[in-house]
């Protein structure tokens, strides 16, 4: 595993898209060739990200396991304590009731919502033609200190209390790298609704001959987040199909 800088992704014949006739698909195969190919990325199946995340000073240690076909599991081990959250198992949403600490299935609209998600591996920019989503060059805009390509992405309407909702999301291209620095889409129930969600990407590396950020940090817009600090990735682990599945028992 080697550390970059996104200042040299594009270096010894990486390829760089020509500002002056910029488009979205240009802009997109600028990314994954900088990224480490269609090729390259094709070949992967599914990941297995070992991290930590800082909360109230402490460091969380945590695993995320996202597949092709849309399984997910995001392990995290709180003083000794293990916590399932975000699990996907194909069918249902499930995780750890953090007061009982027995698993519990998500609302159906949660589930409905991931289910309609699935086919984005490894990434929206990669598949969104295949999903039916629309993307468009909406602007330039500084984000970060840095000169990016706004890009807006409508995905599959959002069911939320029982209606169908606009689904967009925002993403910052960084116009010398061609990476992602920023995500931002606007936040549809809870407390925090109509605030504007946000993910920061820093700290390119490559593993196995791709580029993918080992710093993101998760906040809401003029508030505070918590960074996940990636330390290792396995690229197509091994994993056993027990991981994903509900507990019945």
């Amino acid at each position: 595993m080697k550390k970059v800088a996104i200042a040299l992704l594009f270096v010894a014949g990486v390829f760089v898209a020509k500002a002056q006739d910029i488009t979205v698909d240009k802009i997109v195969e600028t990314y994954i060739e900088n990224i480490g190919g269609q090729e390259a990325w094709d070949k992967v199946e599914g990941m297995e990200i070992k991290a930590s995340v800082n909360a109230q000073g402490m460091d969380i240690p945590l695993t995320i396991t996202n597949l092709k076909d849309g399984r997910s599991a995001v392990v995290v081990n709180f003083q000794g304590m293990i916590f399932y959250q975000n699990m996907f198992d194909g069918e249902a949403v499930w995780g750890t009731n953090q007061m009982t600490m027995a698993a519990e299935k998500g609302e159906s609209e949660d589930t409905e919502n991931t289910k309609r998600a699935v086919g984005e591996f490894p990434g929206e920019l990669f598949t969104y033609k295949e999903m039916g989503y629309t993307l468009e060059l909406d602007g330039e805009e500084t984000k970060e200190g840095v000169e990016c390509y706004k890009l807006k992405m409508t995905k599959t309407p959002q069911l939320i209390d029982g209606e169908e909702v606009d689904n967009i999301t925002y993403t910052y291209i960084d116009k010398e790298s061609f990476v992602p620095i920023l995500e931002e889409e606007e936040i549809m129930s809870g407390q925090m609704k109509g605030q504007i969600s946000q993910t920061l990407f820093s700290d390119y590396q490559e593993v196995e001959g791709i580029y993918m950020p080992f710093s993101m940090t998760q906040q809401v817009e003029g508030m505070g987040g918590s960074e996940i600090v990636i330390e290792s990735v396995k690229i197509n682990p091994e994993v056993k199909d027990e991981l994903f599945t509900f507990p019945e028992k």
